[in-house]
Parts: C-alpha cells; sequence; structure tokens
C-alpha cells in the first residue's frame, strides 16, 4: 500500500497489554519499522511508586536474554539482576545445602519484575516513538493490520478466539495456592546469601525465597488451598512456621510474619493451553494469553520472551508476510508451549518433594558426570531448558531418551556387578563368621534406605 507521496505505508500493529510481553513487542514490531500502539487498561507503571520489600522478583534465563538482546537492553538488566548459580535447601534442622544449577558460571538472574516493564516501555516509547495508550474511562476506536494479544492469563483478546470454530482451549487451576512473605535486611545487609534460590521443601508443600536489590527476600508460600485455610490466627502461623520452617522466624521477624500472612490472601495458580495461536493474518496470541503456565519452572517470563524472538525469525523467514507468518508462528510455537505448561507442572513436584531424596541427588550427580564426559549426548533436562534455546518440546523428548539410556546401564552396571560378585564369591568363598551382621543392624540400614 502505497501513500500520496508514493511512499509504502508502514503497517500498523496494535499490541494489547503493556506488560512485559506487550512492551518487548512493541519494541521489537517498532524497530522493524512498524508503526505501533500499546493498549494498556492498568496504571502506566512508569509512574507507579513501587514500595519497598514489596518486589517482585522473577527467574530470568537464556532464552529471556537472548530477547532482549535483540532490542539492545540486555546488559541493562543483567546490571540490576542478582546471579543465582544454585538452589539452596533448606532441612527443617536449619541445615543447608547447595544444588548448582549447571556447570560453573551457570546461572539464573534474579530481576525486578516492575523495573523490567518499565525499562521495556521506556525504550518502546522513547527510542522508537511509539505510543502508549492508558484507559482514563473513555474509548477509542483503531484499525490494525495486525493484533498482538499480549494481556495474560485472562486475555480479551483471546476470549473472541473462543468464537472461532476449531479453536481448542484448556484452563487449570492446580489445588495449591500461593503467598507472598517478605524477608527485610538485617544490620543493612541480606538475611541470607543472596546468590542462591532458597528452597525449603516439605513434600506436599514449599517455601521459596529470590533476592531483591534493595536488600530484601521476597519469599513465596506454595501450599494447598485447604492448608491455608486451617490457620486463622497470628499465634497459628508461629506455630505452622515453627514446626516447618523454623529457621526463618529470626529472618523474617514474628511480627511481620503475624502481619504479613493476613495482608492479602492465598493466590490461585492456573495453566492455560490453546491453539491455534493466531486468526488468518489478522490477530496472533503471545505470552500468558497464548499460555500461561505454573511458576515453578521459572520460564513463564522467559517463554514469553522467546514468542517475541520466535516471531520476529519467522517475520525474517518469510518476508514479512504476515499470511504465511502467523500460522507457521502457531505450527512452530504451540508443541513447544504446551511442552513448558507440563514441565512446570512436573517441577512443582520436583522442588518441593524430589530435592529431598538421595536418589534425585545420585542422578543430578551422575547426569553432571554424563554431561562432562559426553556433552553433545547427555544434557540435564534443566540445562537445555536453562541455559539453551533447545525447543522445549525436544528437549524433553531428548530427557525421555536419555533416561531410558542411563537406567538401562544403571541396569547392566547392577547386575554385571551382582554376577561378577557372585562368581567372586563361589570361586572363593569368604569365612561365613567374619561375615555375621546383628539383625538388628541389617533392620536399621533397610529402613534408612526406604525412608531416604
Amino acid at each position: 500500500m502505497e501513500g500520496s507521496t508514493g511512499r509504502v505505508a508502514k503497517k500498523k500493529v496494535a499490541v494489547v497489554g503493556g506488560g512485559l510481553v506487550g512492551a518487548l513487542n512493541a519494541c521489537f514490531f517498532a524497530k522493524r519499522g512498524f508503526d505501533v500502539e500499546v493498549f494498556e487498561t492498568r496504571e502506566d507503571i512508569r509512574l507507579a511508586k513501587i514500595v519497598k520489600g514489596r518486589s517482585i522478583n522473577l527467574a530470568l534465563s537464556h532464552r529471556g536474554r537472548q530477547a532482549l538482546k535483540h532490542v539492545g537492553i540486555e546488559e541493562k538488566i543483567v546490571s540490576k539482576g542478582i546471579p543465582m548459580h544454585a538452589r539452596m535447601i533448606h532441612s527443617l534442622t536449619g541445615k543447608q545445602s547447595p544444588i548448582p544449577y549447571g556447570k560453573k558460571g551457570q546461572y539464573i538472574l534474579s530481576v525486578d519484575r516492575a523495573n523490567l516493564n518499565k525499562v521495556l516501555l521506556t525504550v518502546f516509547c522513547v527510542s522508537h516513538y511509539g505510543v502508549f495508550l492508558r484507559s482514563d474511562g473513555s474509548k477509542k476506536q483503531t484499525t490494525a493490520d495486525l493484533i498482538v494479544g499480549c494481556d495474560g492469563a485472562f486475555s480479551a483478546t483471546r476470549k473472541q478466539f473462543l468464537r472461532q470454530t476449531r479453536f481448542n482451549y484448556s484452563q487449570t487451576y492446580i489445588p495449591h495456592g500461593y503467598m507472598e512473605l517478605t524477608m527485610l535486611p538485617i544490620n543493612g545487609e541480606f538475611a541470607m546469601r543472596p546468590n542462591y534460590l532458597h528452597i525449603w521443601p516439605r513434600n506436599t508443600f514449599m517455601m521459596i525465597a529470590l533476592p531483591n536489590l534493595d536488600k530484601t527476600f521476597t519469599c513465596t508460600l506454595f501450599m494447598p488451598f485447604d492448608e491455608f485455610e486451617k490457620i486463622t490466627t497470628g499465634d497459628q502461623v508461629i506455630e505452622f512456621f515453627q514446626k516447618y520452617f523454623p529457621d526463618t522466624i529470626p529472618l523474617i521477624g514474628v511480627d511481620t510474619l503475624k502481619r504479613d500472612y493476613f495482608r492479602l490472601p492465598a493466590q490461585a495458580m492456573v495453566s492455560v493451553k490453546c491453539s491455534p495461536y493466531h486468526i488468518g493474518d489478522k490477530c496472533v496470541l503471545m505470552g500468558d494469553a497464548a499460555h500461561a503456565v505454573v511458576p515453578f519452572y521459572g520460564q513463564g517470563m522467559n517463554a514469553g520472551f522467546e514468542d517475541c524472538n520466535v516471531f520476529d525469525e519467522i517475520m525474517d523467514q518469510f518476508s514479512e508476510d504476515l499470511s504465511a507468518v502467523l500460522p507457521e508462528y502457531s505450527r512452530v510455537r504451540v508443541p513447544d508451549d504446551h511442552a513448558i505448561a507440563d514441565l512446570a507442572m512436573y517441577n512443582y513436584v520436583e522442588m518441593r518433594a524430589h530435592v529431598n531424596s538421595r536418589w534425585f541427588l545420585f542422578r543430578k550427580y551422575l547426569d553432571n558426570l554424563l554431561h562432562f564426559l559426553m556433552p553433545k549426548t547427555i544434557i540435564p533436562l534443566y540445562t537445555m531448558v536453562t541455559f539453551t534455546r533447545t525447543r522445549y518440546h525436544e528437549a524433553v523428548a531428548h530427557w525421555h531418551w536419555q533416561n531410558k539410556v542411563i537406567h538401562r546401564g544403571l541396569l547392566l552396571s547392577t547386575t554385571g556387578a551382582v554376577l561378577g560378585g557372585s562368581y567372586l564369591l563361589i570361586k572363593n568363598p569368604p569365612n561365613v563368621n567374619k561375615l555375621i551382621i546383628p539383625a538388628e543392624k541389617v533392620w536399621n540400614r533397610l529402613m534408612a534406605l526406604r525412608t531416604s
């Protein structure tokens, strides 16, 4: 389409939602020279006042960093993030045990959500002279060549897709909720070591803590709703924490615990799947609007940012022909987003229960050893998801394959060891009197293995 001057008119894009994915999308499209408007009903976050100790931090990994790098702000965000090199597991006794995320030098970043959103919107509005529209009660009609729905898990854009035939949609609420608590600095310093994601795994529930730049920790308690509902008084809060998280009481403080626990009710968590992500060449869904996930793999924001990257790569592939780009985007992205949604569900069980298991720790060390020996063949699942851009569904398929290989290898090794040991015992029978072990010791060892 040409204007009166004979120049090709810019295509107009309307981005619905000024959150993280919407703001990043706006930057991607503006960088391509599109005429972009962002529509947001909430207050402009650039003007909002952030209360100290009320930060919401997210985990930024390789996928997200690659998207931020594309619009030139990776280093700016990384400089404001706190590296977390490992999970720090807190036992009931207060013992702390680190479990590294990957090889030396690999880490995820704890980044402030509000600051990241502000930076993205500022880059869009200032660098690309974009238009950011906030609802003030008035209405505005607009037309666009493309509508990009980035308006979250309860997307108004996606509701329009439900009118279409052959559009698949499902949502699942898990029976667990979450509650955020604040751990303030002690004597001006972090109350715990800051370069870790702290986890208190308690099998059916858990608490985690992420460090913030103001030296607070944002603690999040994940627990079944019926357990939350059993706690109705401040004294019951302290009794509960004394039983399950005793080392956190002096760090958070009794009064703060009692206040924060009842500040807001436990919040629900929903997982959303749908397909396809597009309608013709006019509308497409990204981020939580397309694939809201529970937060246990730390990939919600990163998957949303990668949506922007993948869409941009497909735009290059098809020379910005939206009639070809949108269906290809759905074809490529749906299986990956469904895979990370399932992985996020699985990782909740790993974080609250499996990390307490000796078998889990053994497999973690074995996987890392095999990865060191065969780096292109055996790759830990977490490494593929967090430190590479391996497609999510391909990472899951490779994980299942290598689990089969490793389990068969362990079975063969164990069988070989038993047969070899049996042969040696037959050829060289030992002195039986020296091998007698009291029955009580045998029983105790069996019980220890069973409960580990």
